[in-house]
């Protein structure tokens, strides 16, 4: 993990950057877009949206507007709860593809595990992976229970496990069950919305380092096998969140950061959400 190019490869030999863009509240237009080109001018080449977001054609125009080649990215977006069930995800999946204006769409998840319907909309998404519409396809905020359940009877294991994770949030159980599988992690919200960055434990490292707090815990992420992909619409946070590529924390800066678990959520409980 040295270069933005840096990849991880997903069970299904598909390569995923290990750090990408999130574009979650940005709003759709020129917001959206001038985020997602600022962070594809500076070396990004992965971004991550969602139905819910509301700006998956901001995020595709950005693409377009890049001249980059389409190969090259890796777009990501997830069905939302109410979208939930085979048909409905079938639909909604094409609603997506269209809004991003693209013909594939590299990684397609599960946005939450709703209850009684999970598994349908799993299914919906096997079809989608097995006609060739999705590169790979994953779910997101799933416990272990939820990833066992979906293991008894699926016909392709998740790829990608998307869930809340930061240093007060490091859910090590989650990790070694999605390691064993082959199942790889994820972080949204990696920086627990920015309250990981005036512990004073992240500040010392920092200034060991020369380098921002918010940089040592996405640094924390990679070096713990887990892609990042922190939010941002304004150009000097993407730029720096992009540095965490030229430094290595020692054993003993990952054990200390290790140490800040509180099993403390910024977001809803996957057991417990209301909507």
């Amino acid at each position: 993990m040295k270069h933005m190019s840096d990849c991880t490869v997903l069970h299904n030999q598909v390569k995923m950057p290990w750090l990408g863009l999130g574009v979650y509240k940005i709003p759709d237009g020129e917001e959206v877009r001038g985020a997602v080109r600022f962070a594809l001018e500076h070396g990004y080449r992965s971004i991550d949206t969602a139905a819910l977001y509301d700006n998956e054609a901001g995020v595709g125009q950005a693409v377009k507007e890049s001249g980059l080649r389409r190969e090259d990215l890796f777009i990501t977006t997830k069905v939302w709860n109410t979208d939930q069930g085979y048909e409905s995800t079938l639909a909604a999946f094409e609603t997506s593809r269209k809004k991003l204006a693209m013909d594939t769409i590299d990684l397609y998840l599960i946005h939450w595990p709703v209850k009684g319907k999970y598994k349908e909309t799993w299914k919906a998404l096997e079809k989608l992976y097995k006609e060739g519409w999705v590169r790979a396809i994953g779910v997101s905020n799933f416990h272990v229970h939820h990833l066992e359940d979906l293991l008894v009877d699926c016909e392709i294991k998740p790829m990608v496990n998307q869930v809340e994770y930061h240093p007060l949030l490091s859910q090590q159980e989650l990790r070694r069950f999605c390691q064993a599988q082959g199942i790889q992690l994820e972080a949204w919200s990696p920086l627990a919305r920015g309250q990981i960055l005036n512990n004073s434990t992240v500040q010392a490292i920092a200034a060991k380092h020369q380098k921002t707090p918010a940089q040592i815990v996405l640094r924390w992420d990679l070096q713990n096998g887990v892609v990042t992909i922190p939010k941002s619409s304004r150009a000097e946070r993407i730029a720096e969140n992009a540095g965490i590529f030229d430094f290595v924390l020692s054993a003993d800066d990952m054990a200390a950061l290790d140490g800040l678990n509180e099993n403390k959520r910024v977001g809803q409980d996957p057991d417990n959400f209301n909507f």
